[in-house]
């Protein structure tokens, strides 16, 4: 089966023009739009695609998000700040090769992530109202990274956040999404992705998490993110990307997992679903192609295993940086 590549840009253009502005829907997922954007244009990114979307556009918006008052961006105008949207924003204006607009905002955005780590806990919060888990630690970490300032962490918060995640490990070699949780793909990843970023694998049980791992494929091909559940698109990149991170990722069946990728492509609409036939959305339209770069799949640009952008964005960005060879 073939990468419907035209029929994907096309998708990921019309989630912004003006008929789906008129839906309902589109505004109630304002809080997501940042995520969204992201989302669209890394897809595009590895396509090789990006100018599908009018770049200037797309920096002003990310710009108009930015709140002055706490130095951290909103998914969206007259949203409150998260670490979310902030990575999101970063990332966007990076692969946009736009990243010098922080310039004169950099210090101000370093302030605002710091702000939101708990010394007594080692904990990472997502916003000031102060909800917390290892997802919002690894966009602190990564939104840091990309702006060249992890040296603001210092040693007491990087020990601090090393501590923290050894307590979210479970004994399969996992990560939940705090201590005591499940271990879930989706988290096994920004605990790797935050280890990897700070230069402390060797904080990470390797051996036991890629078979962890490697057991989340089923015979159809694709990947769960934890025992007992079906099988999903967005895990070829949650436990790939993983694996490709703890130098594994040939112990699973990489063929067959190309085959199911493809499979849940809308051949109308364009899109990824979830599982065939189910309906398209950017999500797993992201993390679809990025598991298929994962797969060094024809004609698709290299994506950096941790940042979940291209490698040429993240290598140009981040000094010193050399995305994982897979």
């Amino acid at each position: 089966m073939e990468l419907l590549t035209d029929l994907h840009v096309s998708y990921i253009q019309s989630l912004n023009a003006p008929s789906a502005r008129q839906t309902i829907a589109y505004h109630f997922t304002e809080h997501l739009r940042m995520n969204g954007l992201y989302w669209g244009l890394t897809a595009l990114a590895l396509l090789g695609r990006e100018d599908a979307l009018p770049k200037e556009e797309v920096v002003d918006w990310v710009l108009s998000c930015y709140d002055e008052e706490t130095g951290g961006f909103a998914p969206h105008p007259n949203h409150d700040a998260h670490i979310h949207s902030t990575l999101s924003a970063i990332q966007i204006l990076a692969i946009e090769d736009s990243i010098s607009a922080l310039e004169s905002k950099r210090s101000k955005i370093v302030t605002f992530i710091l702000s939101l780590y708990d010394v007594k806990t080692g904990r990472w919060a997502g916003d000031a109202f102060g909800e917390s888990d290892i997802r919002f630690t690894m966009c602190a970490i990564a939104a840091l990274a990309l702006l060249n300032s992890l040296a603001e962490l210092g040693d007491e918060r990087i020990e601090g956040t090393l501590e923290y995640l050894d307590k979210c490990r479970n004994f399969d070699g996992g990560y939940g999404t705090t201590e005591g949780a499940e271990s879930h793909a989706s988290y096994v990843w920004t605990s790797l992705g935050t280890h990897s970023i700070l230069g402390r694998m060797d904080k990470v049980d390797a051996s036991t998490l890629s078979w962890w791992l490697c057991e989340r494929q089923l015979p159809i091909g694709g990947l769960n993110g934890r025992p007992e559940k079906l099988e999903d698109v967005c895990y070829s990149w949650w436990c790939l990307a993983s694996l490709s991170i703890l130098r594994t990722a040939h112990w699973i069946n990489g063929a067959k997992l190309k085959e199911f990728i493809l499979s849940c492509q809308d051949e109308e609409k364009g899109g990824i679903a979830d599982r065939p036939e189910d309906v398209a959305d950017v999500w797993h339209t992201v993390f679809g192609l990025a598991g298929l770069s994962l797969l060094k799949f024809e004609g698709m640009k290299a994506v950096d295993p941790v940042f979940c952008m291209p490698s040429e964005v993240t290598e140009r960005v981040i000094k010193g940086h050399k995305a994982l060879a897979l």
